[in-house]
């Protein structure tokens, strides 16, 4: 499923991105990171009427929404419209990277899925998790030793309850990490901030320039954190 009904040449590079759906996953973790990359797709900017040369540098974005059987049902959203996953994890192509928008920080991944991102995860170029995302993931073992960041909310209420996965690095001042492949966000609208981020490493300054100016959006650094104050004397490690 790409963002647009455009056609891939030789010149056009082609990423393929899944989003993993989990049951009642915050809607804005995913449309906010989502549309925001998405932006700096060849399609979209060829929309925006793009110069030739910004174009040969951004690629056809084609997105996957992921579920265990692909029913609308198995995964609404806190709000919003409905939204249907394309594929399922059994059908599910290659994917570039992964994106994980957060669920209830209490939720248990089935079996399928934790599988699924464990095969998946070694030939991933990127691994990007959105507020409680993270904590999710943090059940697949594939953030053990990992730095990564999580709603802060969420990892204070999880360290009190004595239920916070030790194994993972938790970062409780930073709006998002990177550690290798693997991107964390912290609260909902860090995700936002988290794909700014994952744009300026990947793409040329015009373009990023261009979409920020399209968004009417200024991205906000990793630090300071005005946020850090809601971890101030709990214990992440």
């Amino acid at each position: 499923m790409s963002s647009t009904t455009e056609s891939s040449s030789p010149e056009v590079k082609v990423l393929n991105f899944g989003v993993l759906l989990i049951h009642n996953y915050q809607w804005l973790d995913a449309a906010g990171a989502i549309d925001y990359l998405n932006q700096h797709s060849y399609g979209i900017l060829k929309v925006l009427k793009a110069p030739p040369h910004l174009l040969s540098t951004v690629p056809i974005m084609h997105w996957h929404y992921l579920s265990s059987t692909g029913d609308l049902k198995d995964v609404p959203a806190s709000a919003g419209p409905p939204h249907r996953p394309t594929t399922t994890f059994a059908e599910c192509p290659e994917l570039d990277y992964l994106v994980v928008p957060g669920p209830d920080p209490t939720v248990q991944l089935s079996e399928e899925c934790i599988k699924f991102v464990q095969e998946r995860f070694p030939t991933l170029k990127g691994l990007l998790t959105i507020c409680t995302g993270s904590v999710a993931m943090a059940q697949t073992g594939v953030l053990d030793g990992v730095q990564a960041a999580s709603n802060k909310w969420a990892l204070g209420m999880l360290a009190e309850a004595g239920l916070l996965n030790r194994k993972v690095k938790w970062v409780g001042d930073k709006r998002f990490v990177k550690d290798g492949k693997v991107w964390t966000g912290a609260g909902v609208t860090a995700g936002i901030d988290l794909a700014a981020e994952f744009a300026r490493v990947h793409f040329t300054k015009e373009v990023v320039q261009l979409v920020q100016d399209v968004s009417e959006y200024v991205p906000n650094p990793a630090q300071p954190d005005p946020f850090a104050r809601l971890l101030e004397g709990v214990k992440l490690d």
